[in-house]
């Protein structure tokens, strides 16, 4: 299993994006129970406490990260300043469509009380929210929901991994629906 566990290693490395495990069986040509018994073996390689690095589960794909206690410290460095620096409204508006998904611009408008055209156009363009349909409704306004790419800049796997909302916090969120 070393050589399979050096090619997968090496394939985690130099993607840029998560991938799956059915993408590394098309790029190795091993099978899939090979894959699944190397991510098991490189998972538990990088949970060891002198690694600086982990194999995480993002977006339905496994990558190569640095541990999260480090990235604190490096994330300045080599981190995408931009992205990182998400305003308070940016974050507000973010988190509003993340929890309430899909959701149009009136309904985020009236949970946050404040226009959120600048805050969606700016989410759009940082591809961290897309339109994901039209509500049906006179006017058809268009729904919005999150992104891979947001998956990607939160280490979730799934849009299920966002921390819980407690029982003010999820009323909250319900007063535009």
């Amino acid at each position: 299993m070393e050589k399979e566990s050096a090619l997968i290693e090496a394939i985690l490395f130099l993607e840029s994006d998560p991938v799956d495990e059915n993408t590394l069986v098309r790029i190795t040509g091993f099978s899939r129970e090979v894959v699944d018994q190397v991510i098991e073996l490189l998972h538990e390689r990088y949970s060891d406490e002198s690694r600086g690095l982990e194999l995480v589960h993002i977006s339905g794909g496994w990558a190569l990260s640095p541990k999260k206690d480090l990235w604190e410290s490096l994330k300045d460095r080599y981190g995408k300043k931009n992205d990182s620096r998400l305003s308070r409204a940016a974050m507000e508006t973010l988190s509003i469509i993340a929890y309430s998904q899909p959701i149009t611009r009136a309904e985020i408008e009236a949970i946050r009380g404040v226009s959120a055209d600048n805050m969606i156009r700016l989410l759009v363009e940082r591809d961290l929210i897309k339109e994901v349909g039209k509500k049906d409704i006179p006017g058809k306004p268009v729904q919005f929901g999150t992104t891979r790419e947001f998956l990607k800049f939160f280490r979730l796997n799934s849009i299920a991994d966002l921390p819980k909302l407690d029982e003010t916090e999820s009323d909250r969120f319900e007063l535009a629906r």
